[in-house]
């Protein structure tokens, strides 16, 4: 099954880089025009030009990195008001996370009381340490295509 949105936005901030190979895997996921960029290259007047809007960050403390807070910061309800929107993460399976919550469920708050429409719950994607690395779970980037068709639907 292939994912037709006409034009969509991918907007992230990878520090190990495991949340940019998951938001070009959901890039490559969708058929259309597809633009993806760092938050702090992201324009959010241009947001009404998308369809669908993705935002993407890695957990920190159970929140979002400072660059996707500024963005979602910067956007304001007539820059979203209608527009779809889906939000992603990518955490450590620890059991303090709990705790602090996860990055994209206070992405996918902020883009809903903006008024963008939240059209699948917030996902996340699990990374592993391995010391000085961190990597992507067995299985992470399958699941990201599973997770992208199900925003087609």
């Amino acid at each position: 099954m292939e994912i037709h949105h006409t034009k969509v936005l991918i907007v992230y901030d990878s520090v190990y880089g495991n949340t940019e190979k998951i938001a070009k895997a959901i890039g490559e996921a969708i058929v259309g025009e597809v633009k993806m960029l760092r938050a702090d290259e992201a324009n959010t007047s241009e947001l009404k030009t998308y369809d669908l809007l993705i935002v993407g960050s890695p957990t920190h403390g159970g929140r979002p990195t400072p660059a996707i807070q500024d963005f979602l910061n910067g956007i304001s309800e007539p820059d979203i008001k209608g527009v779809k929107v889906a939000a992603f993460d990518t955490r450590m399976s620890m059991r303090f996370a709990k705790i602090f919550g996860y990055a994209a469920t206070r992405i996918a708050d902020s883009l809903k009381k903006k008024g963008g429409t939240l059209i699948m719950p917030p996902e996340g994607f699990f990374v592993k340490d391995k010391g000085h690395e961190k990597s992507l779970e067995e299985g992470e980037l399958e699941r990201v295509v599973r997770w992208t068709k199900e925003i087609a639907k």
